[in-house]
C-alpha cells in the first residue's frame, strides 16, 4: 500500500510518501517544510494566525504530491504545538478542510512510541537496550527499549521552545545559556523518575537539530542524510559543536553550508538539549539516526 505520514511539529511539517508491504518499507518521496507553527505558543499559549497559515500553504502542496503520487492512505500526527494550544480547534479545522481527514493530535506517550518504532526498525536487538532522544521544536522525547517501548517521557524542553523563552541574544549570553540548561536539568529529573535511563546500552538521536550536529562534527560540505544516518558522533564532538553553535552570531551560523535556513535561529538550543543530556547522561557517543517519528507514522497506517 502507498501510504503519506505527515509530521506536523513545532518547527517544521514533514512528508513522507513510501510503499508499505508487511515488514518492507520503501521510501518514495521525503520533504520538509519549516512553518514554525509553534512560534510564540510557549508565551501566548495559542497558536499564531500567520503560523497556521504557513502550515496551511505547506500543506496544500503536500495534498498535490500525494495526489500525484497515487497515495491510497494518509495519516497526519500533529504533536507539541498543537497539543498545548488553547486554539488547536482553529488548526484542526484547517486540516480537515485541506486535507479532508483531521489530524492526529497524539499524546506525549504515543509521540514518544512511534518515534522509537522509527528509529529502531531494522536495528540489531543484541545492541539495545535503546535509549531513543527525539529533539524537537517545543518538546523532547525520552524512550527506552530494545523490540518494544519500556518506558518513555515527554517533556517540555525544545529547541524552539528555550529559543524563544531564553537565547533572546545573538550570541546568547553565558546566563541566557545557564538558565537553558537549567530548564533541561529540571526536565531530565522527570524523566529519570519514569524512565530507566542507566540501562540504556545504545543512545539514539533523532530530529533536525541532532542531524545537523552531526553533519557539523563530520565537517561535511553540504547536508548529506546518507552519510549522517548511522552516524556515531563522540560525546566531546557533540560539546564542541554545540558550543561552537552558541558562540556564532545569525550571520554565521547561516553561512554553514549544512544549515537548513529555517534552523539558523533555532539550532543553538536544539544542540544544547542533546549536549546536556550526553553530558549528564554520561554517554559516549550518539548513534545518529535519519529514520523517526515520521517513519514510525508510516509503519502506524493500516
Amino acid at each position: 500500500m502507498r501510504v503519506a505520514a505527515i509530521d506536523c511539529g513545532t518547527n517544521s511539517i514533514r512528508l513522507l510518501v513510501a510503499d508499505v508491504d508487511g515488514d518492507r518499507k520503501t521510501d518514495v518521496h521525503r520533504e520538509m517544510r519549516v512553518v514554525r507553527l509553534g512560534q510564540g505558543v510557549d508565551r501566548t499559549g495559542e497558536l499564531a494566525p500567520e503560523a497556521i497559515d504557513r502550515t496551511r500553504f505547506a500543506l496544500v502542496d503536500y495534498r498535490s504530491t500525494c495526489r500525484d503520487l497515487g497515495v491510497e492512505a494518509t495519516r497526519m500526527v500533529a504533536t507539541s504545538a498543537t497539543r498545548d494550544a488553547r486554539n488547536g480547534s482553529d488548526f484542526r479545522d484547517m486540516v480537515q478542510q485541506v486535507l479532508g481527514l483531521a489530524p492526529d493530535v497524539v499524546s506525549g506517550d504515543e509521540e514518544a512510541a512511534l518515534s522509537f518504532d522509527g528509529a529502531t526498525r531494522g536495528l540489531d536487538p543484541a545492541d539495545g537496550p535503546f535509549l531513543v532522544m527525539d529533539i524537537g521544536g517545543g518538546s523532547t522525547e525520552l524512550v527506552l527499549g530494545t523490540t518494544s517501548v519500556e518506558a518513555g517521557r515527554s517533556v517540555d524542553v525544545g529547541c524552539v521552545r528555550l529559543t524563544e523563552r531564553h537565547l533572546r541574544d545573538d550570541p546568547p549570553t553565558a546566563a541566557q545559556v545557564a538558565a537553558a540548561e537549567a530548564d533541561i536539568d529540571a526536565a531530565l529529573e522527570l524523566v529519570r523518575d519514569s524512565v530507566p535511563v542507566e540501562k540504556a546500552c545504545t543512545a539514539i538521536g533523532l530530529a533536525g537539530s541532532v542531524t545537523t550536529v552531526a553533519a557539523l562534527a563530520l565537517d561535511l560540505p553540504a547536508y548529506d542524510a546518507a552519510r549522517i544516518h548511522l552516524s556515531r558522533i563522540a560525546a566531546a564532538q557533540v560539546r564542541e559543536v554545540t558550543d561552537g553553535l552558541l558562540a556564532m552570531s545569525r550571520e554565521e551560523r547561516a553561512a554553514l553550508p549544512v544549515m537548513h535556513p529555517g534552523r539558523v535561529d533555532v539550532i543553538g538550543a536544539g544542540a544544547l538539549v542533546l549536549a546536556t543530556l550526553v553530558d549528564r547522561l554520561a554517554l559516549p557517543e550518539v548513534l545518529v539516526s535519519e529514520a523517526d517519528i515520521l517513519d514510525g507514522i508510516a509503519w502506524s497506517i493500516r
